[in-house]
């Protein structure tokens, strides 16, 4: 197989853009499947038409490929397909999209990335090149990487991508000392929050976030499906009439001595309780990464206050940092990593990949932490 060299390397990159755009489509709808998108030309010569094209809707739909032979009919002889990952090998909720390309009759495959799954992992570029079909890899493989970095965590750490979302003032606070909060950022930096929502498969937020602003998390003012809503409550002291419960999707994560009238009014509410096995005044926050991740979640956000914030900091349990930084001065506040103690310059943490936008009076700063393992 041809892992990176292409007599086309800028046509490929081209293409691979398509299919890159094509999968982001499937944001918010397909985890814990990856994002996947899918270009087929025709012969794959400069200039070669655009026999067809799909994406991976949502999961258990199609994947990109299947959606993008049947758009193709009875062209796909002789084609060249673009996919940004590895088409798979084994058999899931759909078939195995290398058999559907093999017996299209597809004459060459550019691919973004290998899959990581240990299910894929070369399998499916090997099949294909037995087959007898042409197999190019690693065509725009950073970015590939990128649209799919909750996927990859999932599958190589065993918990989603983690963002911290947070608006702060100048000087780093997300709150008054009397708590009071609302609100710090403008209105279109809150119209981005529940586009990101839309973007995570689940918004977390402390006990303390849901006691003193009574949140729903749910996602408004734009389109997109509201993400599972979770709530670290060590003692189980989410009120039962909370808008947090209100779309019958809310796990809460408590402790083992949280008393069982309490669970049982939640349960009835539509909650789902989860216990953390060993007995303690904290919950822990890698327990409850790794449950999300089994449960199908590839992209969180946390969204809560101070405490929570700087309990993932400190427990360098941080891929991202999303920050609304208000042109306001707050004085002595609650700042947003206020419990985070560090002994030297060389433990704080910094961004990578930063970018900084303007939304009308806030600015924007988003970036990778470089607590985060590398893809």
């Amino acid at each position: 197989m041809n892992t990176g060299i292409s007599i086309n390397r800028g046509e490929d990159e081209y293409y691979m853009r398509m299919a890159l755009s094509l999968a982001m489509r499937g944001t918010g709808a397909v985890s814990p499947n990856p994002r996947v998108g899918c270009v087929i030309v025709d012969g794959g010569r400069p200039g070669g038409e655009i026999v067809a094209w799909g994406y991976h809707r949502a999961y258990g739909a199609p994947h990109a490929e299947a959606d993008a032979l049947r758009r193709a009919g009875g062209q796909a002889p002789g084609c060249t397909v673009y996919v940004n990952l590895e088409p798979c090998c084994h058999e899931g909720k759909t078939p195995p999209c290398c058999n559907a390309l093999i017996e299209a009759g597809v004459g060459r495959v550019v691919m973004g990335m290998e899959d990581p799954n240990p299910l894929v992992s070369g399998g499916g570029a090997k099949r294909l090149s037995e087959a007898g079909i042409e197999v190019t890899g690693g065509i725009l493989a950073d970015e590939c990487r990128r649209i799919n970095r909750g996927f990859i965590r999932n599958i190589t750490a065993g918990r989603p991508w983690i963002t911290v979302k947070a608006a702060v003032s100048c000087d780093g606070d997300m709150a008054l000392l009397n708590g009071e909060s609302r609100w710090i950022s403008g209105e279109e930096s809150r119209r981005r929050v529940h586009m990101a929502r839309a973007e995570n498969d689940a918004v977390l937020v402390g006990i303390g976030t849901v006691l003193s602003d009574d949140p729903a998390l749910t996602v408004r003012d734009t389109d997109g499906r509201s993400p599972l809503q979770v709530v670290v409550d060590n003692r189980l002291d989410t009120p039962p009439d909370s808008r947090i419960l209100a779309e019958g999707r809310c796990l809460i994560f408590a402790g083992r001595s949280a008393g069982e009238e309490r669970e049982r009014a939640l349960l009835e509410r539509g909650a789902a309780v989860i216990r953390q096995e060993k007995d303690g005044s904290r919950i822990e926050l890698d327990g409850v990464v790794r449950e999300l991740g089994l449960r199908g979640v590839n992209y969180l956000m946390v969204e809560g206050g101070p405490r929570i914030i700087s309990s993932f900091i400190n427990e360098r349990l941080v891929d991202e940092f999303s920050l609304f930084k208000a042109p306001k001065i707050m004085g002595r506040g609650m700042s947003m990593a206020g419990d985070v103690t560090l002994a030297s310059m060389k433990e704080t943490i910094s961004m990578k990949r930063l970018k900084v936008n303007a939304i009308k009076e806030d600015i924007w700063i988003e970036g990778v932490a470089s607590c985060s393992p590398d893809l």
